[in-house]
Order: structure tokens, then sequence, then C-alpha cells
């Protein structure tokens, strides 16, 4: 955890990235949650500070994205051939009959504001899958991104290796990103992060915000 580099991020040049805050992961009757959470207090903390960055971020005017999974749209699963022959998310996405119905809508606090970026388009377990997030990112001259969210090992992982590989600088927040099991994040900080960017605390956050 590098919290020097932290401190000289440029706050118009960084946004920070929350991912799948939807009633999938905390509805009140989340699915996804219910399903496959087993460490339920090390989630429900990761929401809990993913709540505090949020209300520091718009306090003090940071730039916000909400990536969040949408297919609403694609009630059918068209994009993954309805689930057929084919393997990982793809299947496992149909078959569970998720983020097509309210379950992929934002929850609060999390809810979109107006000044907000929402991301459209994605199609993959990476944020940056055929979706928005890289142009606006670019157009709006941006070059340092914090993750936050869920999982920390599929759709967490997977945006920081494509942010690293687009030539972003990235952050994650570990104790702000919902695992389905402790030792899943303890992997992930002790043996990936740090190939493709650096980790921090929400409290280190903080303090920048």
């Amino acid at each position: 955890m590098n919290i020097e580099s932290l401190k000289n991020i440029s706050k118009e040049r960084t946004a920070l990235v929350f991912i799948e805050f939807q009633q999938e992961w905390i509805g009140e009757n989340g699915f996804l949650k219910k399903i496959l959470v087993k460490d339920i207090d090390q989630f429900d903390s990761a929401v809990e500070n993913a709540k505090l960055v949020i209300n520091s971020a718009r306090e003090n005017c940071w730039k916000i994205v909400h990536a969040g999974l949408n297919l609403t749209h694609d009630k059918n699963y068209l994009l993954f051939n309805r689930g057929k022959n084919v393997m990982g998310l793809r299947k496992a996405i149909p078959k569970a009959n998720t983020w097509a119905g309210s379950g992929a809508d934002f929850t609060a606090p999390f809810v979109p504001r107006e000044e907000e970026f929402v991301v459209t388009g994605r199609s993959g377990a990476s944020v940056f899958k055929n979706s928005t997030l890289d142009a606006y990112l670019r157009n709006n001259d941006i070059n340092t991104v914090i993750l936050m969210g869920f999982a920390v090992h599929v759709c967490v992982e997977s945006s920081l290796r494509e942010a690293h590989d687009l030539g972003y600088n990235v952050y994650v927040v570990t104790d702000a990103c919902g695992a389905f099991e402790t030792v899943q994040n303890k992997y992930f900080t002790e043996h990936i992060a740090h190939h493709f960017g650096e980790t921090v605390t929400t409290q280190d956050l903080l303090k920048v915000l």
C-alpha cells in the first residue's frame, strides 16, 4: 500500500468507480449475496466503508462513476446466447436470471445523481468491456481510477487488470470490496493487486478526499 502516491493524485484527473452497488448484491433481498456470500460480516463491512467513501466524495466534489451491470433491455440474454453452449459468467448469469430485473437497480446511497456518470454497454466481468467507461475517462482527461465493489476476486480484479493494461493508474479500496469469503480478499490483496496497481484502505482514502 503506497499512501504517499495516493496523496499525490489529482482530484481533476481521478474518478472513483463503484462496481455493482446494486440490488443483486446489497439490496434487502439481494439474490447473489444470499447464494454466494459466506462471510457476511466482511461483505457488510465493505458496503459500510463504501458508503463513507461516496458520501465524502460527494461532499468534496470528486468525480463518481457507477459501473453496474444492467441487462434489463436484454431479458432473453441474447448477449450471452441465452446461456447456451458457453461457460463461466456467460452461462451462470442467464441460468440464475440475474441483472435483468429489479436486481439491476442501484441501492441507496449509491443511486446515481445527475452529475455522476453511469456506465452503459458493459458485457463482461471487467467494467471496461465494451462499455462507455474508457471513453468517459479519456474524454475527461482522467488518468487515475479508484475501484470499489463486488466481487473483489471477479469483477473488481478483472477491472483492475484491464484498467492497468489500458494505461490507467489504479487503486483498489480493499476494505470497500466484498468477497464471498475473507480469504479471497486476503489473497487478492497479498498476491494479485500489486501487479496491476495499489491497494488502499477506506480510512487512508478518506484522508485524501
